[in-house]
């Protein structure tokens, strides 16, 4: 099929078939069948029009087909998965695993690193000395067989079409396409050979997309692609329009993380969104009734000590200190620069510029302004006050580590214009705004050759 034909179809707005799709995707894993520029006019087009429920569906798997698709018939339980789309102090992911592993489902976490002001997992599990973030496949299927799960990167082979498009899209002004972001998020996904996936969709002035209908959207088109893919999903919006952990950064966000699984200490709002991801994800997995009695098994291996024991394990299965829950100060790097950040008048937090925390954290290195950027992984924020705690004129309402005077001061003072004190304690805002169910439930696993049929 001709490139420019089925852009022109596209162009016009015309709906793609399955096999117009597939040529596509088979050019842009190749490298050779479509030119860039050709890749570029064809994601403006499906910003433009956007596509239908079956054109997504026909992207996502040729994108899962595109590379390697994993699949599990060493396991005796399910697989089942969480994906965010992104916040500040989300570190949902480091305790989720572990809490829902100790539960028995299986949970190959295939995750990403951090992207504009939001904080990527990879680049937290990397602030543990050893770990091994991109292991061997033969280490990633050991490690989720005997510890029942494993937080790891996208290898060169998983979906590889979608790394040359995102690329593409993300210097042509096509990012925000909702079909596209789905299709990268659940191609991803479903090569990772899941059973269920439940969608962690933000949104908020910390969050990608700041308006709650634009979230819901993209929620719904989530769930809703998955389910025509075979993959039963169900998505939980939250709210993020402040930092869900008290702690923003990579090692101060691990350490945040192993206090929770130990019960050293839970920010309310991270305990109230993590719960509710891991009786979602129990139930969808079949190994609970319903998602409030998931959350009673996800809180009886968490306050039990289960799910630290397998954190712990997965640390050092995947090459991290194997005394890291127990020592972590002795493994986790520490910035020497520590700096306070205090409330100029007494009043109450009435807001929080969430965006700007995750900004702060950029500023003193520990995130990236280009993609090749090394980051430093002892720097961050600690100690922040949510929304509606009050204050006292000179209380503390953060904390700044990092590497020099400068680059803290130039934090605090982020800091500082971040944080909204007024006299009024705010309305109570929920962490967890709306459940999101497919239209239609999800039919059998599509594999392969029934995508290539598109059917």
């Amino acid at each position: 099929m001709l490139p420019q034909e089925i852009i022109r179809r596209k162009r016009d707005g015309r709906e793609l078939s399955a096999a117009e799709i597939g040529a596509f995707v088979a050019g842009l894993a190749d490298g050779k069948g479509f030119g860039e520029g050709q890749v570029a006019a064809l994601a403006m087009a499906i910003f433009l029009n956007g596509m239908s429920r079956d054109e997504a569906v026909a992207l996502t798997l040729a994108m899962r087909d595109s590379g390697d698709v994993l699949d599990w018939p060493e396991l005796p339980g399910p697989v089942t998965d969480k994906h965010s789309t992104g916040g500040v102090g989300d570190n949902v992911s480091l305790m989720l695993a572990p809490i829902v592993a100790a539960c028995g489902a299986y949970v190959p976490m295939i995750s990403g690193r951090g992207l504009g002001h939001t904080g990527g997992t990879l680049d937290k599990m990397d602030a543990i000395p050893g770990y091994r973030s991109q292991p061997e496949n033969a280490v990633f299927r050991k490690t989720v067989r005997e510890v029942g799960c494993a937080i790891i990167g996208q290898t060169a082979r998983l979906a590889p079409a979608d790394r040359r498009f995102y690329a593409i899209r993300d210097v042509t002004g096509t990012v925000e396409s909702i079909p596209l972001i789905t299709a990268s998020i659940l191609s991803k996904k479903l090569a990772a050979g899941l059973g269920s996936l439940v969608l962690d969709v933000k949104c908020g002035n910390g969050a990608f997309m700041d308006r709650r209908r634009d979230a819901a959207a993209l929620a719904k088109n989530l769930v809703d692609v998955a389910s025509g893919a075979g993959l039963a999903t169900t998505a939980l919006l939250t709210d993020m329009n402040e930092p869900l952990a008290s702690a923003a950064g990579n090692a101060v966000e691990v350490r945040n993380a192993v206090d929770f699984l130990t019960g050293r200490k839970r920010d309310a709002r991270l305990a109230h969104v993590t719960l509710a991801l891991a009786g979602e994800m129990l139930a969808a997995a079949g190994l609970a009734p319903t998602a409030r009695r998931g959350i009673a098994a996800a809180r009886k291996a968490l306050d039990s000590g289960a799910a630290a024991e397998r954190f712990g394990r997965m640390v050092a299965a995947l090459g991290g200190p194997a005394d890291f829950v127990e020592a972590m100060e002795r493994h986790l790097p520490r910035a020497p620069i520590v700096l306070a950040v205090t409330a100029p008048r007494a009043g109450h937090i009435a807001a929080i510029a969430t965006r700007d925390i995750g900004l702060a954290v950029v500023a003193l290195g520990g995130g990236r302004t280009s993609p090749d950027q090394r980051i430093d992984h002892a720097v961050g924020l600690t100690d922040l006050l949510p929304v509606g705690t009050a204050v006292s004129r000179g209380d503390r309402l953060a904390t700044v580590l990092a590497r020099t005077q400068a680059q803290a001061q130039t934090a605090a003072a982020m800091l500082a214009a971040a944080y909204a004190i007024e006299e009024k304690a705010p309305a109570p805002r929920a962490a967890v705004l709306r459940r999101i169910t497919p239209t239609a439930p999800a039919p059998a696993p599509r594999s392969r050759r029934d995508s290539r049929k598109g059917g």
